[in-house]
């Protein structure tokens, strides 16, 4: 029994330790996007207006 207390206990420590790392990676900006800024520019296509074919004055 009382390995099942020990066990609660270094669960909680080892779950709380990967909360606090991931709060400090979210407030360093370790998980800021750099790779997708650059490859935003390759789907921003607009849209071409097309002109009406030019009408033959004949």
């Amino acid at each position: 029994m009382a390995i099942l207390f020990f066990m609660i206990g270094v669960s909680l420590v080892m779950a709380l330790g990967f909360l606090g790392a991931f709060i400090w990676s979210m407030r360093t900006g370790q998980h800021d996007d750099l790779y997708t800024p650059s490859l935003r520019m390759l789907f921003d296509d607009d849209t071409a207006t097309l002109s009406p074919p030019p009408t033959d004055p004949a």
